[in-house]
């Protein structure tokens, strides 16, 4: 993070039309700002490219088809740029998307074992449509405008908690503790208590070194962190062979936890586009039935639909974007082509696509436009035909981003007034359950429910806004989604 980032330049008056459509000099920024913000977020982010197809790669579908796992990682790189770059180009927003991870094991190991995969697509096609419904009607903009502005707060928070929790955990800082009689704690530091492992040191090493970047206010510090950790890792695997986490599906406690970083025999592959439009959106209404099939969109629905409003809110939030009311500019345009990336995903085979909150490692280096979002577009586009590449950087350097951005966006906590109860039970609910749930949508939910019971118990109705009844019911629905599921079955 640079001082920039803690106390942006005065707007100057722009310098061209690219310039002043993009409104760089406007929101304080410059070009060099943009591109290594844009850097960083591709970089925390990048992993996906790995990642998703690993997730969907390893799911059956109900007649036993899988899918490729290189034409899987084509179409994940591929629909990230290219819907990455609309945003930049639509929404002028500093915003990325990809596959969403959380949905990808939904599609992977609940809704393709019921139907086959252009089926499960199908439905993610039918959902994105449904969203986008939504934005050109306004709903998705009103339902959000409805949540009072220190709940807004707390989602940006929470998610700032839930950052850094992914990023130790990525790293193998923190490990779950496994389930065995007399354990106490759900998660501990390392393995055993110790970090004993060569992966948590180069993590350690990198975050030791951004703080102190951060603290001396370096310009790039987050993506130097990134850059430093990666080359720390490939001398360490040099030397001391680590390996993977899984070695011939044993596991290996103190190997890299996703990718080994060691440069690639082969730097270009070439594209494997053949999962393009490999969906169905009318058969799986036949093969599993029309009530599952509308569960089944609506766990969807109700997980894209507030996954990308406190995504967005809380990279505005780290950029100083935000209005009066705690909404980003152009917020109709950020969630119209976050809902047309939902739809683009399933149509590529790849899950639904959203917003990344990675994004905010971008924010935290300067990026305050779409340019930005350009940047790491590109990048992903690149991607598909470096692919050996971008498993150069493991979890444990890009890990490094996400445990200092989470930091950021946790200060904004100060702004919450905790002597209301009212807005404070909500609030903690929000931002302590995004993490210990894993989830956004949880927080936001369990956020919003709190929030209508605690007015209605203190007589003030009135006060709630008509449309955040509708979603505390929807989000009950959401949350019991569970059992109604076995009495549908």
């Amino acid at each position: 993070m640079d001082v920039e980032t803690v106390a942006p330049q005065k707007p100057h008056k722009p310098h061209n039309g690219f310039d002043r459509y993009f409104e760089i000099s406007a929101r304080g920024s410059t070009l060099s700002r943009e591109i290594r913000g844009g850097l960083a977020t591709f970089f925390t982010m990048a992993y996906i490219v790995v990642l998703n197809p690993l997730i969907l790669g390893s799911g059956v579908d109900g007649q036993g088809g899988k899918l490729a796992i290189a034409a899987v990682a084509t179409a994940t790189a591929l629909v990230a740029g290219v819907m990455t770059i609309l945003m930049g180009a639509v929404a002028r927003f500093p915003l990325a998307l990809a596959a969403g991870l959380g949905v990808n094991a939904l599609v992977a190991f609940e809704i393709a074992p019921q139907m086959t995969w252009a089926d499960a697509m199908g439905l993610v096609v039918i959902e994105g449509v449904l969203i986008t419904i939504l934005v050109l009607t306004g709903l998705r903009q009103a339902v959000f405008r409805a949540v009072p502005t220190q709940l807004k707060t707390a989602i940006g928070v929470g998610i700032g908690l839930f950052l850094a929790l992914i990023g130790f955990v990525d790293a193998g800082f923190v490990r779950r503790v496994p389930d065995i009689a007399g354990t106490t704690v759900p998660v501990g530091l390392g393995i055993g208590g110790k970090l004993i492992s060569w992966p948590a040191l180069a993590f350690a090493v990198g975050l030791l070194l951004t703080i102190v970047l951060v603290v001396r206010k370096v310009r790039g510090a987050i993506l130097i962190g990134i850059l430093v950790s990666t080359v720390l890792a490939i001398v360490i695997e040099a030397i001391a062979n680590v390996g993977p986490a899984f070695v011939d599906g044993k596991p290996n406690p103190k190997g890299w936890s996703l990718n080994v970083p060691a440069l690639p025999e082969q730097v270009i592959d070439k594209p494997d586009l053949s999962l393009l439009g490999h969906f169905n959106v009318l058969h799986s209404w036949q093969t599993a039935g029309v009530l599952v099939v509308l569960m089944f969109v609506f766990t969807l629905l109700i997980t894209d639909f507030f996954d990308t409003m406190g995504t967005m809110v809380a990279v505005g939030q780290e950029g100083g974007l935000l209005d009066k009311e705690n909404m980003p500019p152009r917020t109709r345009e950020i969630l119209l082509v976050d809902s047309l990336a939902a739809a683009a995903g399933g149509a590529a085979s790849t899950s639904s696509n959203t917003s990344y909150i990675e994004s905010a490692s971008g924010v935290a280096e300067g990026a305050r436009t779409g340019v930005a979002s350009l940047v790491t577009g590109a990048l992903f586009l690149v991607a598909m035909f470096f692919a050996p590449l971008v498993t150069v950087v493991p979890f444990e350097a890009a890990s490094v981003a996400l445990v200092v951005v989470g930091f950021l966006m946790m200060t904004a906590v100060r702004t919450i007034d905790w002597s209301d109860y009212d807005i404070a039970l909500p609030a903690f609910l929000t931002i302590i359950l995004m993490p210990f749930t894993y989830s956004i949508s949880n927080g936001i939910g369990a956020g919003v429910i709190s929030y209508v019971v605690v007015k209605l118990a203190r007589g003030k109705a009135r006060e709630v806004h008509p449309l955040l009844y509708g979603v505390a019911v929807l989000f009950l629905l959401y949350f019991l989604r569970g059992p109604i599921e076995t009495l549908l079955g």
